[in-house]
């Protein structure tokens, strides 16, 4: 179904909530908002956004990719202040931090398609729609992912 009789600040009502849940399994709970915020305000300015006939699945995918770009950033961010700082470094305690670390060695597809799969319970063909991707590619970053977390939390 296309919506795009819709303003954009009727599209931004009718997603964001959505958008900021699967943002924030791919980002954290901090940065969501933010995540979505900037991928529809580029979305809505692009000069593509007119002629799009899916916009929910485009909006997926412009918050994938603004949550990569967020987390290339963050990761470039920590190891420019790791040089700065000492190297005493302590990180406050997380509820089950072990899982959390898990989770951060996943890769960014891998996240955004565990995110999609358990939290928001797509199948592998929504999921697949909303990343742009094959569903062949969504079931092997699904395995890969659930290996990857089974792996390092029985070590």
């Amino acid at each position: 179904m296309t919506t795009s009789h819709l303003t954009d600040e009727e599209v931004y009502r009718k997603y964001a909530d959505d958008l900021v849940r699967f943002a924030m399994g791919l980002v954290g709970r901090t940065d969501g908002a933010d995540v979505v915020s900037d991928a529809m305000l580029r979305a809505f300015s692009s000069d593509s956004w007119g002629s799009v006939s899916n916009q929910r699945a485009y909006l997926y995918r412009a918050v994938f990719h603004q949550a990569a770009n967020t987390h290339r950033d963050r990761q470039r961010r920590w190891t420019q202040e790791l040089k700065a700082v000492s190297s005493d470094i302590t990180e406050p305690a997380e509820y089950r931090p072990e899982v959390l670390l898990a989770v951060k060695q996943l890769s960014v597809r891998q996240r955004a398609v565990i995110v999609l799969a358990y939290w928001e319970q797509f199948t592998p063909s929504e999921t697949a729609g909303h990343l742009g991707i094959s569903e062949g590619s969504v079931r092997r970053h699904l395995a890969r992912a659930r290996s990857k977390l089974r792996r390092v939390l029985n070590d």
